[in-house]
This record gives structure tokens, C-alpha cells and sequence, in this order.
């Protein structure tokens, strides 16, 4: 048996090559009839096939126009089926040669799946009950010249899928819901905001100093004025000098860029949606969050409960809203509220096995404790509140406790989903915090910010009191599409060059 699946291997390759080269010779062979696919410049396709499919009563007898890729054909002698794929789908065709001409019906017969064609006819239901179109007309529109995955397997190939993804959303049809899914809960998301008041603005994506975030900026240099330049890694400063200038209400939807590793929830470049609101706090925040994921989930799915590997998560809930302290002693019963020295945090973290750096101070080694205690149990909508100080330098303090911070993050299916300030107008308070930052930097940490004095003049111009929120839409999206990764809800994703 191996023997002979040697011996086929080599003629499996011929074949393959084989059959690109008649599909290119079929092309010639058009081209010199004057019958050249590549030429056509439009064709007027009047429906796509779900409209037909579910309004049939309306359709039914009527002739209509589609258009989209051969997926199957049958021939049967003087007739054949063949389906037809588009947007909405797939519909059957009913192909005749006395119908369509016995020269266009023999042309018909030499067309390859993955063609493109036009089909003009009329609808009506075979014997069988399969709502077709029977063709009058039938136009070549491109001859495709490679050849698709075998149908009944598909694209299973993982990798393959997300290079050739034009191959994917032809051959997988959940993949191409996934998508289309999510171009509805970003335009939800905009009809949400609009309604609300906010105003949609664009920010530069090249910057010279790259904060708002804790992130490692990708560099690039712009030779026009021979300066070095960063890709942006938050939308947040940018924003708020927009609050400055009297803009009350203001988000962004748009790509950001962090030089960090991948995995099933990052990649390099994301989609990042950022808002601020003049005259409100992080409350407010927190409220406009929980109803903005109601809208979008009941808008895009009809539902407020989304399930997520098998999960179920109700959005129609209160959302469950509790301190990082809280959370970290609910879960790992340590209460940071009786450690009052940097000492016993290292003490109680040693004795945990909780792993932190000598620059580490009390407040980081509380994040260190939720992240290692408390993140994977926060599966239903939750707000986690009041950080430390520590790791929020761009956050206005708590008046009654000023280690920590007016703060949240929003958290589902152990996913950091949102992040939230009160955000930080006193231009004092955020200069000695850009120079702590500064100083993690000089200690090593690669992800801390710099001064940004435009920044700091703005805040000095005066900045009202302001709610701001960053919302990961990639996550969003996986949730919200049941994806179990990044990459299946990014069309195109980062990938190693195969170079």
C-alpha cells in the first residue's frame, strides 16, 4: 500500500498541473473567439439569491438577474443544474439548451467551478421543491484559472485560511457570517454613540510620542523631515486634547499598533474604540458601557444572552461591579486593605507564589494578584474597580483614598473587554506622574510612557471633569460571533512571512 501511494503521489501533482493548464487554455480558446471573460466591465445583477430564497411568493415567475461564483454543475445532456454563490448564499440554476441557445449551452458545459457567471431567468421550484432560477441567459463574467478546496471538506487548513482569505469566505460560509457580522456591531456601535450625542472625529496614527497606554510602540523614521515617528498605541491623548477644545462628546474607532507577541487574543495591529465625555466620571462610563453592549447584542442578534464555548452570558443583567481589592480578596483571600507596607505585599506575594520585579511596588503587586487570582473567574459581565495608583498614570485619584484610582475595567469570559478613568485633568498631578513613568522606563520597563508636553499644555489650557473608555472591538466581536480567536474576526490577519 505505501508503495502505491508513492507512486500516486507524483501523478496527483501532474494532474493538478494538468488541469491549471487546461483551465488556461480554455481562456485562450475564448480570447480567440473574441469571447475574452476579462473585457466585460459590468453586468447588472438585479437580486442576490436569500432575497429569492426567502420571498419566494414575491418571485415567484419573475425574472430576475444574479450574479456570483459556479460552485457545482450537473450536466445532463440537453439540461443541467449548476449553483450559484453569492453574498446572501447559494441558489440553484436550471440550464437548458433550448433555453439559452445550443452555442451558449456548449460553452455552458466547458465552464470550471469558481468561475464567475451572470444568469438571467426566471424563478420557480423544481419537483423536488429547490427554489431555482431557470436561465434564459448565462454570461461568463471571469474565468478563474486556479482550483478551490474540495467542496464537502473545504478550507480546513488553519493556516492556509487565514492567508488565502479570500479562498476562506468563498469556501467556509460561517466564516463569511462572521465577518458580516462584524460590519453590523461596528455600525451598531456608531448608531449607539450618535444617538447618544458623540461625535465621530479621526486622530493621527503617526505620532511622535506614543502614550495612553502601557505598550511597546512599533518605530519608523519619515525621511521628509528626517524624524524618527512611532505607530500609535492608544487613541486617548489625541482625544483629549479634543475634550480641551469644547468637543464634549468624542470617539474614535480605529486601528492601533502595539509591538507585542501573538496569540489567540493579540495581535500587533487591532481595532481599538475610544470615547470621552466632558462632565462625567467613570460611573458614567460604566453605565453607557452596559448599555451600549445590550444595544449592539440585541441589535446585531436579536438577543441579549450571548453563549460562548457553551458559556452563557446574560447582557440583559446588571452587570456585577466590584473593587480590584475586593475581587483579589474574594478570590485568593488576601485583603490588600491590611497590607500597608511594600514589604508585607512581597512578603504575602512570596508567599503565594505570586513572581514580581524589584521595581514593583505595592500597588503593581495587587494587579499581579488579580491577574494571577481573579481574571478567569470574572465569566459574566463585570466591572472590576479602583485600581492602584501605581498602574494608572493617566487616572484621577479617589478623593477619600489617594492609592488608588477611579478606575474600571470591564471583564467577560475571563477577557479584559474595556478599560476606564475619571480621567486625570490636574496638569501637576500628571506631570509627576509622566516623570514616575519615566522612571520605570530608565528601571526597564519597555511598555511605560514619556512626558508629552503639548499634553500637559492642553491639561494646563484646562480640561473639564470627563469620563473616557477604551473598548477592544476584536474581543467584542469574538464574543459576540462565538470566535475562538483573534484571528477569525480579523480578515487579515498578522502573519510570518513564508519567507
Amino acid at each position: 500500500m505505501s508503495e502505491e501511494i508513492k507512486n500516486n503521489a507524483p501523478r496527483q501533482e501532474v494532474n493538478l498541473g494538468d488541469l491549471l493548464a487546461v483551465r488556461r487554455q480554455k481562456l485562450a480558446d475564448l480570447q480567440a473567439e473574441g469571447k475574452d471573460p476579462f473585457v466585460i466591465t459590468k453586468y447588472d445583477a438585479t437580486h442576490h439569491s436569500g432575497d429569492i430564497k426567502n420571498n419566494y411568493a414575491e418571485y415567484e415567475g419573475k425574472t430576475v438577474s444574479i450574479a456570483g461564483r459556479l460552485m457545482s454543475k450537473r450536466v445532463m445532456g440537453k439540461a443541467s443544474f449548476c449553483n450559484v454563490q453569492d453574498l446572501q448564499g447559494g441558489i440553484q440554476c436550471y440550464v437548458a439548451r433550448d433555453d439559452i441557445g445550443v452555442d451558449e449551452y456548449a460553452g455552458f458545459k466547458k465552464f470550471d467551478i469558481g468561475d464567475i457567471v451572470g444568469v438571467k431567468g426566471t424563478v420557480f421550484t423544481t419537483k423536488t421543491g429547490e427554489i431555482s432560477v431557470h436561465a434564459a441567459e448565462i454570461t461568463l463574467l471571469t474565468k478563474s484559472l486556479q482550483i478551490l478546496p474540495e467542496k464537502y471538506h473545504g478550507l480546513t487548513n488553519t493556516d492556509l485560511r487565514y492567508r488565502q482569505r479570500y479562498v476562506d469566505l468563498i469556501m467556509n460560509a460561517d466564516v463569511k457570517d462572521t465577518f458580516i457580522k462584524r460590519s453590523k456591531i461596528i455600525s451598531s456601535i456608531r448608531r449607539y454613540l450618535d444617538g447618544q450625542g458623540f461625535l465621530e472625529v479621526e486622530t493621527p496614527m503617526l505620532v511622535a510620542n506614543a502614550g495612553g497606554a502601557a505598550a511597546r510602540p512599533f518605530e519608523t523614521h519619515f525621511n521628509a523631515l528626517n524624524e524618527d515617528l512611532k505607530l500609535r498605541i492608544s487613541l486617548e491623548l489625541y482625544l483629549k486634547r479634543l475634550i480641551v477644545g469644547g468637543l464634549e462628546k468624542v470617539y474614535e474607532i480605529g486601528r492601533v499598533f502595539r509591538n507585542e507577541g501573538l496569540d489567540t487574543r493579540h495581535n500587533p495591529e487591532f481595532t481599538l474604540m475610544e470615547l470621552y465625555q466632558a462632565y462625567t466620571d467613570y460611573h458614567g462610563m460604566m453605565d453607557l458601557t452596559e448599555n451600549m453592549y445590550r444595544h449592539v447584542a440585541q441589535e446585531v442578534l436579536g438577543t441579549t444572552k450571548i453563549s460562548y464555548n457553551g458559556i452563557e452570558m446574560d447582557l440583559g443583567k446588571p452587570f456585577e461591579r466590584i473593587t480590584m481589592v475586593d475581587a483579589v480578596k474574594k478570590y485568593s483571600g488576601v485583603d490588600f486593605n491590611e497590607i500597608s507596607t511594600l514589604e508585607q505585599a512581597r512578603a504575602i506575594a512570596d508567599e503565594k507564589g505570586v513572581h514580581y520585579e524589584k521595581r514593583h511596588k505595592k500597588g503593581d503587586i495587587l494587579n499581579l494578584f488579580f491577574e494571577e487570582f481573579v481574571e478567569e473567574h470574572l465569566l459574566q459581565p463585570t466591572f472590576v474597580m479602583d485600581h492602584p495608583i501605581e498602574i494608572s498614570p493617566l487616572t484621577k485619584k479617589k478623593p477619600e483614598n489617594p492609592n488608588y484610582v477611579e478606575r474600571f475595567e470591564f471583564f467577560m469570559n475571563g477577557w479584559e473587554m474595556a478599560n476606564a478613568y475619571s480621567e486625570l485633568n490636574d496638569p501637576i498631578d500628571q506631570r509627576e506622574r509622566f516623570k514616575a513613568q519615566e522612571e520605570q522606563l530608565a528601571q526597564g520597563d519597555a511598555e511605560a510612557n514619556t512626558t508629552d508636553e503639548d499634553f500637559l499644555n492642553a491639561l494646563e489650557i484646562g480640561m473639564p471633569p470627563t469620563g473616557g473608555i477604551g473598548f477592544g472591538i476584536d474581543r467584542m466581536c469574538m464574543l459576540l460571533t462565538d470566535s475562538q480567536a483573534i484571528r477569525d474576526v480579523l480578515l487579515f490577519p498578522t502573519m510570518k512571512s513564508l519567507d
